[in-house]
């Protein structure tokens, strides 16, 4: 299951999502930002490819419905709320994530 963390510019939130369930059985985790100059740009291609969307903040979430016509379900496309206020693999932005991400993994995975 290709699981896609997006946020805006792909240096904080997102790659500390996807370094924190990349080790996941059945998880292939990558992540994208909405901007373009992000090291990974978030590109029809990822899109189409992700069975789940991880989308940082609402705003994230209504650029991939807008923009993107092959794209998973609405209900795969799940926001998790979580502001730009946090370094890189901050311990906060970890417990976060473990919080809102691991109850839906699980459940997509039926685990």
């Amino acid at each position: 299951m290709l699981v896609l963390f997006v946020c805006t510019a792909n240096r904080l939130r997102s790659p500390t999502a996807a370094a924190l369930f990349r080790d996941w059985p059945g998880i292939e985790a990558l992540s994208a930002g909405t901007d373009p100059a992000a090291p990974r740009p978030l590109t029809r291609e990822l899109v189409a490819r992700a069975d789940v969307i991880f989308a940082m903040e609402a705003h994230h979430r209504e650029r991939i419905r807008r923009k993107f016509k092959n794209r998973p379900p609405d209900d795969r496309i799940i926001t998790l709320h979580i502001p730009d206020a946090f370094e890189r693999d901050q311990p906060e932005l970890i417990v976060l994530l473990e919080q809102r991400v691991t109850p839906r993994l699980r459940s997509l995975l039926r685990v």
